[in-house]
């Protein structure tokens, strides 16, 4: 007696464990790469797909201008990129946005670029090099040597939201300028326009 219900109660747990391990399994996430430049539509905030296609476009624009035609033609410019200042009420990474811009104007050969971001650093490793006791005097980068940009290239990102009990709308304005840093004159200027739409489905949002 004792020994047949050892044997139930031996069958229940490895049923238990079998039913444990398959429910496991079937939770597991699975994890697929998926094409970078495929359209996004998780949901109507700003992403991917938007920074994507502002970024295309302002380089895009920027390059086709007679004005920059005219201004590189025999030269390459040093402009400084500024960071898009982000207007709209979401959290937006638009160090992104510059960083597509600055990559895709740099590979067009047209532009120099200043970083900014690192001037700091680089201030930094200047006065090592001319201070520290360790480095060589002559293979040390002088003070005074680096170049300043010609070009300021900055812009907004903003938007306008308006919603419903049944849909959502976010209207997205993207504006940039590039700036001759010596005169102050504005040489280029476009904007780019994007408008999302949500409907609510029979099962919500």
């Amino acid at each position: 007696m004792i020994n047949k219900q050892f044997k139930s109660l031996s069958g229940y747990a490895i049923l238990g464990l079998a039913a444990l391990t398959l429910n496991g399994c079937a939770n597991k996430a699975v994890v697929s790469y998926g094409d970078a430049q495929a359209v996004e539509t998780t949901d109507i905030n700003f992403g991917s797909t938007d920074l994507q296609k502002v970024a295309s476009q302002m380089t895009d624009s920027l390059l086709s201008s007679p004005v920059v035609g005219t201004m590189t033609a025999n030269t390459r410019p040093v402009v400084f990129v500024e960071r898009i200042k982000n207007k709209t009420s979401e959290h937006i990474d638009t160090e992104s946005i510059t960083d597509s811009i600055s990559t895709q104007l740099l590979r067009s050969g047209k532009f120099r670029f200043v970083d900014m971001t690192r001037v700091e650093a680089v201030r930094e490793q200047i006065t090592f090099q001319n201070e520290d006791a360790l480095i060589n005097p002559s293979t040390a980068v002088a003070f005074g040597k680096q170049i300043g940009a010609q070009y300021m290239l900055y812009g907004n990102l903003s938007s306008i939201v308006k919603s419903n009990a049944d849909k959502a709308d976010v209207y997205y304005k993207f504006t940039m300028r590039l700036m001759d840093m010596q005169s102050g004159l504005v040489e280029w200027a476009d904007e780019t326009e994007i408008r999302k739409t949500r409907e609510k489905s029979t099962f919500g949002w």
